[in-house]
């Protein structure tokens, strides 16, 4: 495995969840987290990414990575 570590404070298993899920639960999950934490998101929508980047703009949040391994969408998301 490649995968970048990036220091994160809380994981998201989104894999299997179509879309809107993952995104769905990545709000849920922020939501509970402090400004500044980052949650690292695994899915495997393809549509995540759209969604995901998407969000992170409208929502003032950082999209710190993101990976594509083995089918599985990799993303480190800051809270802001």
């Amino acid at each position: 495995m490649t995968e970048t570590t990036l220091a994160f404070d809380a994981e998201l298993d989104a894999r299997g969840l179509n879309c809107p899920l993952p995104l769905l639960k990545a709000k849920m999950e922020l939501s509970r987290l402090p400004s500044g934490a980052v949650l690292r998101i695994m899915a495997t929508d393809a549509g995540s990414q759209r969604d995901l980047n998407a969000f992170a703009r409208l929502a003032g949040h950082q999209m710190l990575q993101e990976q594509v391994e083995g089918g599985v969408y990799h993303y480190w998301l800051r809270k802001g």
